[in-house]
């Protein structure tokens, strides 16, 4: 990566990955939307794999193909804290990649791209960043047939840099700045490159509507069930000598609670609440399941980030 990339973007991942293999099979409730943000990003990336599935099932239905492939390359994940949209957004490529059996740049734009404030500053980092994944696409794409490979730009914490041109006391930097986004995400689409753009927010009623009406789609997250709660203490615990009462009576309690109406998020789950188990009992001795309730009860799930 130059130097000018280095301020464009946080780094530069080329999938398939094993670590990125690895992160995405380890997210618990979340298979249909795997699924279907593959399948979208496959058929953005190479349309060639679609056109295939039609001509050996659809034969006369040519018109099916361009109703799918007119669509913006933009998808949208939204929801809540921990909800695990970023590390679907960061890990997804690999199944694309592999699925489509080529390779996937995935282009993690940062957050320094919204710049000091200075005027044009903003602006200009992100034409520079999509011209980037544009000219990096652009490579990538054959006349005919499969897609040599593809990108995916990756913007987390989306509103950060495309909230609303309504907002009343938004900066004319920061229109200015949209506009290119909006700019950006057109040019993509008129190319016909082989590259979507993904955004991720915790506040999606913050982004400007001209973003939201260009998303192909918009998936949408929770925190976990019951049920994927208990999916994943069966799935950390359940090798560690836990009966399968003491696996429920965890999953309950990590549920909504009294006032606040609100539970565990995935990352509650498995980055403070599973690593909290293991240390208290290490090094004297086994995880004893009782004990493990006492600091699930005891512990208080990270508050609902309020969405406008």
């Amino acid at each position: 990566m130059t130097q000018h990339q280095a301020t464009l973007f946080e780094r530069s991942i080329t999938l398939p990955d094993v670590d990125a293999r690895m992160r995405l099979e380890r997210l618990i409730g979340v298979d249909d939307k795997v699924k279907r943000l593959a399948n979208m990003l496959g058929v953005l990336i190479n349309p060639s794999g679609l056109q295939k599935w039609l001509a050996d099932h659809h034969a006369g239905a040519g018109h099916l193909l361009d109703a799918v492939l007119r669509r913006p390359p933009l998808v949208i994940l939204s929801g809540d804290v921990g909800s695990g949209k970023t590390e679907l957004a960061e890990t997804i490529g690999d199944l694309v990649a592999r699925q489509e059996k080529i390779e996937i740049t995935l282009l993690p734009l940062s957050l320094s791209s919204r710049g000091q404030g200075r005027v044009g500053e903003m602006t200009q980092l992100v034409s520079s960043a999509f011209e980037q994944a544009h000219a990096e696409a652009a490579k990538m794409k054959s006349t005919k047939g499969a897609a040599r490979g593809g990108v995916i730009l990756l913007v987390d914490e989306a509103d950060a840099l495309a909230q609303s041109r309504e907002t009343e006391q938004m900066h004319h930097e920061d229109r200015a700045g949209v506009n290119a986004f909006i700019r950006g995400i057109d040019r993509i689409a008129s190319a016909r490159v082989p590259a979507a753009v993904l955004m991720c927010t915790n506040r999606l009623s913050a982004l400007d509507p001209a973003v939201r009406r260009r998303a192909a789609d918009i998936l949408q997250f929770s925190r976990p069930t019951t049920e994927q709660r208990l999916d994943v203490f069966k799935r950390w615990l359940g090798d560690a000598g836990f009966k399968a009462s003491e696996l429920t009576a965890l999953s309950e309690a990590t549920g909504e609670r009294g006032k606040s109406g609100y539970g565990f998020t995935f990352s509650d789950l498995t980055q403070r609440l599973l690593p909290a188990i293991v240390l208290d009992a290490y090094p004297d001795g086994p995880i004893k399941g009782t004990r493990a309730l006492e600091i699930a009860r005891a512990m208080a799930p990270t508050p609902p980030f309020k969405d406008g």
